[in-house]
């Protein structure tokens, strides 16, 4: 089997491929890019625009988080986090997460960074405003466990963490829909040990190293 190897930092998105590998269960190799590393010539071969997190599987290289998560689900089809070829479910499985990807990430960015699109150029950005993408997304989480209603998949992965964030961190409101979604995902298993993961090891980024004993 090809090995799976993961680049990542834990102060990254890269907390989501970790949760989303943790969903998985296969074995993988984790490697810690440091972000004065980032722009490297050996890391740059792998991702040209020296961020994380990044996949190699054998010689597959994926970059970006939402295409990382929906690469997984297929490549690993036995553990059910995406529906399969023909099944109708797939079209909602794929609007989402691209979705999350395409709007909810840069229009959330874009508040952090103090961007507000003006009414008349709505037209020119695929989000619209960040007030017309939370409205969309609203109605995906709203009433159901999932976004595919009872069937958690990769899509719960992305979206989930983008809304987490967007809680945890104030730029996304809290409305109740989003509130339910985001706790029931916590409570996942595979969640919990991923954010344990990356917990401990941002921990042991920010520690003093160890000094040498007294001769």
């Amino acid at each position: 089997m090809s090995e799976l190897v993961f680049y990542t930092n834990p102060n990254s998105r890269g907390r989501i491929v970790r949760w989303m590998l943790e969903e998985v269960g296969e074995p993988y190799r984790t490697e810690i890019v440091a972000y004065d590393a980032i722009k490297s010539p050996d890391y740059l071969a792998i991702n040209p625009m020296g961020k994380v997190p990044a996949l190699t599987h054998g010689d597959v290289v994926v970059t970006e988080a939402a295409a990382i998560c929906a690469y997984l689900a297929d490549a690993f089809p036995e553990k059910g986090l995406a529906p399969p070829l023909g099944d109708p479910r797939r079209g909602p499985y794929f609007r989402w997460l691209f979705f999350a990807a395409g709007c909810v990430e840069p229009a959330v960015v874009g508040k952090s960074l103090g961007f507000v699109v003006p009414p008349e150029r709505k037209m020119m950005a695929g989000y619209g405003s960040l007030e017309d993408t939370l409205d969309a997304l609203e109605t995906a989480v709203t009433g159901k466990p999932f976004i595919l209603g009872d069937r958690f998949s990769a899509a719960d992965v992305y979206v989930g963490s983008q809304i987490g964030w967007g809680l945890q961190f104030g730029s996304i409101d809290p409305r109740p829909a989003f509130v339910a979604y985001s706790e029931a995902l916590r409570a996942r298993p595979a969640a919990q040990r991923a954010w344990q993961i990356d917990d401990e090891l941002a921990a042991a980024a920010q520690a003093p190293a160890p000094q040498p004993e007294p001769a």
